[in-house]
């Protein structure tokens, strides 16, 4: 047997990699011999145990890495097998070119993204299972250091298999110590509930071993509030895999142990869940934060400063310098109801021509322009006369916006993002002819000013959240109405609600300006500094925050309202849930997985997607700012296929079945 060595200071991070790589040249073996000590040194002190758990935590997001085998994890693009395995498929979320197929089902087992997800996750499991397989026996450490990091490995591991699971459906279990090195060939777990039944295991035991507070204060460590919330969900996907109800009733149990113990609190206010001051807020119990970038200036290939990029380029406006694989549509952004201050939060349309709203309004009976309209017109900037070369008053250069004319009227009620202060360079529903996407982006990652140019001018701080306490509210309304406690999920569903019309900012205006406009504030004098004249500095926050109570409409009541004038077959709480899931997770990670475990996945895309909408009435370019869909939705190909490359590699693996 060969002695295994680690370079110190990399710890786990480049675990075996170098065994399947060949190499004419032997001279990067010549490592001093005081650099390198044997693999289960990392085990002889605390400190280098907890140094070593890095190598697993390297992997909770794709960067420049290769797997164990030597091929690159992402292929340069580190966030697409996320986004578009957990968003896209709703059609909530839109794109065009290669990567519109994940909004039509369009996927296959030759997926470059879904390869790229496959070995990232396995690369991550491997990575933690070698660090199991170590701490097992690691008799040095203070126990309840070696506790902890057992729990953080442990929850690390099944994140990656939740993520598989939900994705893939059945998979191949690598257990502690197995990696693809020593365990090439293994079949798929045999049955769904076995898959969720190991993946729930993992987090019982995790969730037994963690404190609600991170180890030594760091926050982005696994915590009991982590584990609990992913055991809940694994116990609501085993309930929607096994068709077995009782699975909710465990599920509650989790959920409510963090909402009466955890020390997790909403935010006041959801614009500010997303600022660059809200790192690890209250609300937060699973999320990744990209800071503001240490790498200002340019793309170096392997540091999270591209990482940062990616993000900017993804979520804004290709006209204002974005890639814009991440379109909102605009159903989801027509299904907020007024007042509900989430929708300007997290979304920003093109500058509409109000000609254009007014006919939509007239087709649709309803006043659409003052149902889209938007509440913080950049008067300040318009009144300075500086700014009459960006926006003649009155007019609209739609063809100009190369030579840095503002595409934007001053009477349209849409069509600026208050965030970054620029205005959106469309004037039209849709962008891309023939590869159509909607010109809605999201705010969420969008609030960065120039931070989405080509020219590498990155400043993107950006919170990636994957668990936070509205999901927790939201899936313990659903386990609460699932098992006979109705009047419980309705208040939870309202509290949620009550959140999202600006109530919980009520006298917390002083407070909420101090900690998050600061940021804004920068961002303006940044900006004008450098030339860029458009930009304000305000005192006020982006979105002003509410100083009076408003009336929100109570959720079961418009609701019921809703399932009747769309024809949803699911029962009314079903609808309101998911309704809700749409409202507040958009571009976020957990958005098709809430909604799928939920059974609401089929009901959603036949009423709010419906297939060939107005074609047989020739309304198609009427209506265009609706979504047509023209495939057959099979919930069966939701388990995505297993990649062909792992087919060939492990012959023991088989292929889901509707890609038989």
């Amino acid at each position: 047997m060969k002695t295994k060595y680690f370079i110190y200071g990399t710890a786990l991070c480049g675990l075996l990699g170098l065994g399947l790589n060949s190499c004419n040249n032997d001279e990067f073996l010549d490592v001093p011999h005081g650099n390198i000590l044997p693999a289960n040194a990392i085990f002889d002190t605390d400190e280098a145990a907890i140094a070593a758990l890095t190598g697993c935590y390297d992997l909770m997001l794709p960067s420049n890495t290769t797997d164990f085998a030597g091929n690159s994890v992402h292929n340069g693009d580190p966030f697409k097998p996320y986004v578009f395995t957990t968003s896209h498929p709703t059609m909530d979320s839109q794109a065009s070119g290669w990567d519109k197929a994940f909004c039509q089902q369009g996927w296959n087992a030759q997926t470059t993204e879904l390869l790229s997800g496959w070995r990232h996750a396995y690369a991550a499991i491997s990575r933690c299972n070698e660090y199991l397989a170590g701490i097992e026996t690691a008799e040095a450490l203070t126990p309840s250091v070696r506790t902890h990091l057992q729990g953080e490995a442990l929850a690390l591991r099944s994140y990656q298999y939740h993520w598989l699971a939900t994705t893939f459906g059945r998979v191949p279990w690598l257990e502690a110590g197995e990696t693809y090195v020593n365990t090439p060939t293994k079949a798929r777990v045999a049955t769904h509930e076995e898959m969720w039944d190991m993946i729930i295991a993992d987090f019982t035991k995790a969730a037994e071993l963690l404190d609600w507070e991170p180890m030594n204060g760091q926050y982005g460590r696994c915590t009991k509030g982590m584990a609990l919330a992913y055991l809940a969900d694994s116990y609501m996907w085993k309930a929607y895999r096994t068709g077995n109800d009782s699975y909710y009733a465990d599920a509650k149990k989790y959920l409510k142990q963090i909402i009466d113990d955890g020390p997790y609190v909403l935010n006041r206010s959801f614009s500010t869940l997303f600022d660059a001051d809200e790192a690890w807020g209250k609300e937060a119990i699973w999320q990744v934060v990209l800071n503001e970038g240490d790498q200002w200036g340019g793309w170096d290939g392997g540091k999270w400063s591209e990482a940062h990029g990616w993000v900017g380029f993804y979520y804004g406006a290709p006209a204002n310098g974005a890639w814009g694989t991440y379109a909102v549509s605009y159903e989801l952004y027509d299904s907020y109801e007024d007042g509900d201050k989430r929708r300007d939060a997290s979304l920003v349309t093109a500058c509409l021509p109000e000609s254009e709203l007014d006919r939509i309004s007239q087709l649709e009976g309803r006043d659409i322009k003052s149902h889209w309209k938007q509440t913080f017109k950049p008067t300040a900037w318009l009144a300075n006369a500086n700014n009459a070369q960006y926006c003649g008053k009155g007019t609209v250069d739609f063809d100009n916006y190369n030579n840095n004319t503002i595409l934007y009227d001053p009477d349209c009620p849409i069509g600026f993002n208050p965030f970054s202060q620029e205005f959106v360079k469309y004037n039209t529903f849709h962008r891309e002819p023939g590869d159509i996407a909607p010109t809605v982006y999201s705010t969420k990652h969008w609030r960065n000013g120039r931070g989405t140019h080509w020219s590498g001018d990155q400043w993107l701080p950006d919170h990636i959240y994957m668990k936070r306490l509205a999901n927790v509210y939201l899936d313990y309304a659903e386990c609460c109405f699932r098992t006979g406690e109705t009047a419980e999920g309705w208040k939870y569903v309202n509290l949620i609600r009550n959140r999202a019309f600006g109530n919980l900012e009520v006298g917390h205006k002083d407070e909420l300006t101090a900690k998050y406009n600061n940021y804004y504030k920068w961002l303006g004098t940044f900006y004008k500094d450098n030339g860029f004249g458009y930009y304000t500095v305000s005192d006020e926050y982006p979105i002003p925050f509410n100083e009076a109570p408003v009336t929100v409409p109570d959720a079961e009541q418009y609701y019921t309202a809703l399932k009747a004038a769309k024809g949803f077959t699911s029962p009314v709480w079903q609808v309101a849930v998911n309704e809700e899931r749409r409202k507040e997770f958009n571009a976020e990670w957990s958005l098709k997985t809430d909604i799928q475990k939920s059974g609401y996945l089929v009901d959603h895309m036949d009423h709010n997607y419906p297939k060939g909408y107005g074609t047989e009435t020739g309304m198609t370019q009427i209506y265009t700012w609706r979504t047509y869909r023209g495939f057959d939705f099979n919930e069966g190909k939701m388990d995505m296929p297993i990649p062909q490359d792992e087919l060939i590699k492990n012959p023991a693996c088989d292929q889901n079945e509707a890609y038989r």
